[in-house]
């Protein structure tokens, strides 16, 4: 089970890069833009904000992976702390930006958050 906590953690700090990536550099980009619909002119007008999120999803995918990392207690307690961030951050775009959030981030790291509570 420990193999699948690590796996799924490993996952969900994967999908935090990818966001960051997405928000941070390619916002602007066709890729960026499809992700909400934006045209080049909202897109560059929220461009900012994007990257501002961009880089607290960079921090969540860094302590996601020194958790992996670190040697227990601390790598779990970690990751356990790291991945209720993500839920809790996925529950609230959830409730206040887009309701697919809460299928692409805080279901993720509910599922992760799971297995590492059951591998424990």
């Amino acid at each position: 089970m420990e193999t699948v906590a690590n796996v799924l953690v490993g996952l969900v700090a994967a999908l935090h890069i990818y966001i960051l990536v997405m928000e941070m550099f390619l916002w602007q980009k066709k890729p960026g833009r499809g992700l909400h619909g934006f045209d080049p002119e909202m897109a560059r007008a929220t461009a900012p904000m994007a990257a501002n999120q961009g880089l607290y999803n960079g921090f969540l995918a860094a302590g996601l992976v020194w958790g992996l990392i670190a040697a227990d207690p601390t790598g779990f307690r970690v990751q356990v702390f790291f991945l209720c961030c993500v839920v809790v951050a996925g529950v609230f775009g959830a409730a206040t930006a887009n309701r697919r959030i809460l299928f692409a981030q805080a279901l993720p790291g509910a599922l992760a958050l799971a297995a590492v509570l059951a591998a424990r």
